[in-house]
């Protein structure tokens, strides 16, 4: 059966191709300890060890209880885009308009909505290289073309604005960042972002800026949200999501914050492609913005950021360099140049001697990327020093 050639333009998801291959060498004896092995230790997914915080689980229960699990409204039950609203204005001080805000079945459908809604084929846009995968794959499905500006560690990894109007042409529409970004962890300093929206907006184009790892910042330099630039209710889209801050990742939902004219054309697309978000999640997620839920989710922000300052260090003890301390999310990006030029085949062999499972960079974009390594500490303590001790053990 033919398929549509927007399909060849997509590669596979390598970190998912890693993955298989870590839970297969995981099945084999030298990683069971009933024979004498040691268990793999899973450092390669973005996925927070702590679940949804106590109070979702128990809304999800009420909700199933009460069978509250009918069609909601396309842009997300009214109660949850207010309560969105709210935490901008608890947590960022920002006026956000809840009829400004759509939820969508996880911030992947929020991408797709917004790539769907402004690009089309013969259009280009602008990304930085390296970033996470599947938001080129968005924009490719739209049948677009993502161009990826190279962004080495003088850069923290994120475009300039001088970099981004250097690489306009007539194709361009606009571009497409991360902060803070998987798989680095860096973010876009507050005046440089500005400097990038108003590159953009000179250019007639539009800015999507994805903060999923907004609520997982560490140093108050970054901590700033896109939404606060002058001007940004006209200027750009913020994708955001319950997956990360929250530690929502199965519960599938997320959130655009749009210009106020772009919400109905949003709302219509997500009508005809899915219908609404999960009016499960939905229901559970008000849970989130309780005082309570609020002081876990800070709880756990501080756990990550423990997290960081105990692997980092750890990590250039034995040769395994992080150029660009992360300011946020929960990964390092290993420049492992010292022990291989080839991090696919590098990441097998830890794999497979370490027990350690990590990604390898050739996910991430195309300059440069085969030295890198990616690290997720979205686990322990305990697992993270065991995991260096072993890569210590086999890079000697």
């Amino acid at each position: 059966m033919r398929t549509a050639r927007r399909v060849d333009r997509i590669d596979p998801f390598y970190v998912m191709e890693c993955a298989k291959a870590a839970q297969r060498i995981a099945a084999t004896p030298a990683c069971d300890p009933a024979r004498g092995g040691e268990p793999m230790l899973y450092l390669n997914i973005g996925e927070p060890d702590f679940g949804a915080v106590p109070a979702v689980a128990e809304a999800a229960r009420a909700c199933l209880a009460d069978v509250r699990t009918q069609y909601t409204q396309a842009a997300g039950l009214p109660a949850l885009r207010e309560a969105i609203a709210g935490w901008y204005a608890t947590r960022w001080s920002l006026d956000v308009d809840p009829a400004r805000i759509v939820v969508t079945a996880g911030a992947s459908a929020a991408l797709q909505l917004a790539t769907l809604l402004l690009f089309e084929a013969g259009d280009e846009v602008l990304m930085p290289d390296p970033s996470y995968p599947c938001n080129r794959h968005f924009v490719a499905a739209a049948d677009a073309t993502p161009v990826l500006l190279h962004c080495g560690p003088p850069q923290r990894y994120q475009p300039d604005a001088g970099q981004i109007d250097a690489a306009w042409t007539d194709a361009t529409r606009g571009v497409l960042l991360a902060s803070p970004s998987n798989p680095t962890g860096t973010s876009i300093a507050f005046d440089e972002l500005a400097r990038i929206v108003d590159v953009v907006r000179v250019r007639g184009g539009v800015t999507l800026i994805d903060e999923i790892y907004l609520g997982l910042s560490y140093e108050a330099a970054y901590s700033r949200s896109a939404l606060a630039l002058p001007g940004a209710a006209d200027a750009l889209i913020s994708i955001n999501s319950f997956s990360k801050t929250f530690c929502m990742t199965g519960w599938r939902l997320g959130w655009l914050v749009l210009p106020a004219a772009l919400v109905p054309a949003v709302e219509k697309l997500a009508q005809n492609l899915y219908i609404c978000p999960s009016s499960l999640a939905q229901h559970a997620a008000l849970a989130c913005f309780t005082p309570e839920s609020l002081a876990e989710v800070e709880r756990r922000r501080l756990v990550f950021q423990a997290r960081r300052d105990f692997i980092v260090p750890r990590l250039e003890a034995i040769g395994l360099r992080v150029p660009v301390r992360p300011d946020g999310a929960f990964y390092a990006w290993i420049d492992a140049s010292a022990h291989t030029q080839d991090s696919w085949r590098f990441a097998f062999e830890l794999m497979e001697r370490a027990h350690v499972a990590l990604t390898p960079g050739r996910d991430f974009g195309r300059h440069g990327v085969e030295r890198y390594l990616r690290l997720s500490y979205a686990t322990g303590l305990e697992q993270l020093d065991a995991a260096v001790g072993r890569l210590e053990r086999v890079l000697g």
